[in-house]
C-alpha cells in the first residue's frame, strides 16, 4: 500500500512548527496541524494521512493515549512521538506500544524530514537501490559467464544469485524476476557443460584442484568440529535448496553466529546416492566394494538403511578411535516429537548426533502429486515461503533451540537440491530402465534429443557401481524432466511445474554446508 505524503502533527505548541512545515511543504508534504489530541482523532476519520507525528505531552489524553484510538481507525498508519521528554520511561513506553519513530525535542527540520522519509518512502527508495545494483550486477554476471569459469566461481555466481532471487521476490520486482531466471536458465547450459568436462576428472586425479563434494563432508566439515569440542550435531535436510536455505538463515541468525561455506553434491542428485555419500565418506561405487551387504541387495529404496552405520564406519577411520553416535531420521510429527524428548541426552555425552529431516524432501515430491500442495507451492517463492512457515514450528528449530541452549555447535547441510522442471524430454530405454524422472539407468538408454542429458557409458568413471554389460546413466540438464513416448501425455500433464532432483543443475548440485556457533556469554 503506497501511503499519501501527508503529514498529521499533533502538538501543543503549534505556533513553534512553523519553520518545519514550510521545510517540509518544500521537499513536497502536505503538513496539518492541531494542538489536541481529540481533534486529531476528528481529522483522521475524515480523510487518511501518510504518518502522524504525536507529541506526548498534549492538553487532556496523553499522546501515547491516543495511540489505541489512531490505530483503530488506521492500523497500518506510522506514528512518530516527537517529545520533550527524556525519560527512560516515556521511550519504553512508546516502543511498548509500537511507535514506529522516538524523536527528542528540539528536533531540527531534517530529522523530521528523514523520519518522516524513512517510513514513508523507505521501502520504495531501497527498491529503487536494490534494482540499480542487480542490473550493474547482471551485466557482470552475463560478463562472466562467457568466460572459463571454474569451480569457486560457479559457486560465487550461484550463491549470490539464490540471494538475488530472494530479495527480488521479496520486493516483487517481477520484471528484474524475469532477467535473473533468464540467466539462471542460460548458465544450465554452461553448468552442465562444466560438470560433463570436470566431474570424472575431480575423481581420477588426486592431484586435481576440484571443490569439495559431499564425500568431503565429514573429513573437512564434522571431524575438525568433533575434535575441536568433543561433540557435535550433525543435521542434514533432505532436498534443501540455495534459496530455501537463504530464507532459513536469518532465523538461524537469531540463536548462532553462521559461517557458510559450499560444496558441490555428488551425481546423481538424489538421496540414495549424495546421502550416503556424506555419512560413509565414499563414492556409491566404493561403498559398493566396501560393504556391499549395505548397498544394493534390495534396490535403491533401500540404499539409505545404514547412513547410521557408515556414519560410524567413517568417523572411526577418521579419528582412529569409536564415536559415539546418535542417528536419528524424521519424517513425521510424532517422531519429531519424540526426537525432541531425547534430544537433550544425546547432546549432553560427547561423539556426534545426527538428525536427518525429510520434511522439505515430502513436501517437494508431495507437491507433484496432490492438489492442495501444488496451489500453496506453485513455484519457487511460494516453495520458500511455506519452507519458512515450516521451520518457524518444525521440530528441527527446536532441535536447535536445544543445541543453542547447551552451548553444541551444529553442522547443518543438506544432500541436495532441486530444479523447478518445465520441459518433458523423451528418452528410450529397456523395461530394466529405472523409473526416476531426471536420472536414469538402464541398458541401451538414450535420449531423443542428445541435448536433454549427459549419457555416462563408464558408471565407475562417474563413482558409480557398474550394473552390467551395456547399462548407462543418463543425467538431466536444464530444467527437463524425463518422458517415454507412450507415456507422453501422462506425464506431461502431471509432471510439468514439478520440483525434480537426481540431474546436473546448480540448484541441485551446489550445497550450502552451515557451521553453527553458539554464541558465548548470552
Amino acid at each position: 500500500m503506497t501511503r499519501p505524503k501527508t503529514i498529521l502533527w499533533v502538538d501543543d505548541e503549534v505556533e513553534s512548527l512553523a519553520a518545519h512545515v514550510l521545510f517540509l511543504e518544500e521537499q513536497g508534504y502536505t503538513v496539518e496541524c492541531t494542538p489536541h489530541g481529540d481533534d486529531a482523532i476528528v481529522l483522521l476519520q475524515r480523510q487518511s494521512y501518510g504518518v502522524v507525528l504525536l507529541d506526548e505531552q498534549l492538553p487532556g489524553k496523553r499522546g501515547l493515549e491516543l495511540v489505541a484510538e489512531i490505530r483503530a481507525i488506521d492500523a497500518t498508519v506510522p506514528l512518530i512521538m516527537v517529545t520533550k521528554s527524556e525519560e527512560t520511561g516515556t521511550m519504553r513506553e512508546a516502543i511498548g506500544v509500537e511507535m514506529d519513530d522516538y524523536l527528542v525535542k528540539p528536533v531540527n527540520p531534517r530529522q523530521v524530514l528523514s523520519a518522516v522519509t524513512r517510513l514513508l518512502e523507505g521501502a520504495q527508495i531501497r527498491r529503487q537501490r536494490m534494482a540499480q545494483d542487480f542490473v550493474r550486477r547482471f551485466r557482470e554476471l552475463e560478463q562472466r559467464r562467457s568466460s572459463d569459469l571454474g569451480w569457486r566461481e560457479w559457486i560465487e555466481i550461484v550463491a549470490e544469485l539464490a540471494e538475488w532471487e530472494v530479495r527480488l521476490a521479496a520486493a516483487d520486482e517481477s520484471g528484474l524476476r524475469e532477467a535473473h531466471a533468464t540467466l539462471q536458465q542460460s548458465l544450465h547450459v554452461d553448468f552442465a557443460d562444466f560438470i560433463e568436462g570436470n566431474y570424472p576428472r575431480w575423481l581420477s586425479d588426486p592431484q586435481t584442484d576440484r571443490p569439495p563434494l559431499s564425500v568431503d563432508v565429514g573429513e573437512e566439515f564434522l571431524v575438525p568440529v568433533l575434535k575441536s569440542e568433543g561433540r557435535a550435531l550433525l543435521v542434514v535436510v533432505d532436498c534443501l535448496r540455495l534459496d530455501q536455505w537463504e530464507m532459513l538463515k536469518p532465523l538461524i541468525a537469531e540463536l548462532f553466529d553462521i559461517e557458510v561455506s559450499y560444496y558441490f553434491g555428488i551425481v546423481p542428485t538424489a538421496t540414495p546416492y549424495s546421502r550416503n555419500a556424506i555419512f560413509s565418506g565414499l563414492f556409491p561405487v566404493e561403498i559398493a566394494e566396501r560393504y556391499p551387504q549395505w548397498w544394493g541387495s534390495k534396490g535403491e529404496e533401500s540404499l539409505n538403511a545404514h547412513e547410521e552405520d557408515l556414519l560410524r564406519e567413517q568417523l572411526k577411520e577418521l579419528t582412529g578411535t569409536d564415536v559415539s553416535i546418535k542417528y536419528e531420521k524424521l519424517s513425521t510429527l510424532t517422531e519429531g516429537t519424540e526426537m525432541l524428548k531425547r534430544l537433550p541426552s544425546h547432546l549432553a555425552s560427547n561423539g556426534v548426533t545426527a538428525l536427518v529431516f525429510n520434511f522439505i524432501d515430502q513436501l517437494t515430491h508431495g507437491r507433484g502429486e496432490h492438489a492442495i500442495l501444488y496451489e500453496v507451492a506453485r513455484d519457487a517463492a511460494a516453495l520458500r515461503n511455506l519452507t519458512r512457515t515450516w521451520f518457524r514450528t518444525s521440530a528441527l528449530y527446536h532441535a536447535l533451540r536445544e543445541a543453542e541452549r547447551r552451548k553444541v555447535s551444529v553442522l547443518l547441510t543438506t544432500d541436495h537440491g532441486s530444479i523447478h522442471c518445465h520441459t518433458p524430454a523423451t528418452v528410450f530405454a529397456k523395461r530394466d530402465a529405472t523409473a526416476n524422472l531426471r536420472y536414469k539407468f538402464g541398458e541401451d538408454l538414450r535420449a531423443e534429443r542428445a541435448s536433454a542429458g549427459i549419457l555416462i557409458r563408464d558408471l565407475p568413471a562417474w563413482g558409480l557401481p557398474d550394473r552390467g554389460l551395456g547399462a548407462r546413466l543418463l543425467l538431466a540438464r536444464g530444467d527437463q524432466f524425463f518422458v517415454y513416448p507412450t507415456k507422453l501425455r501422462e506425464y506431461q500433464a502431471r509432471y510439468r511445474g514439478s520440483f525434480l532432483h537426481g540431474g546436473v543443475t546448480p540448484e541441485e548440485m551446489i550445497l550450502p554446508i552451515a557451521l553453527l556457533t553458539p554464541r558465548r556469554g548470552r
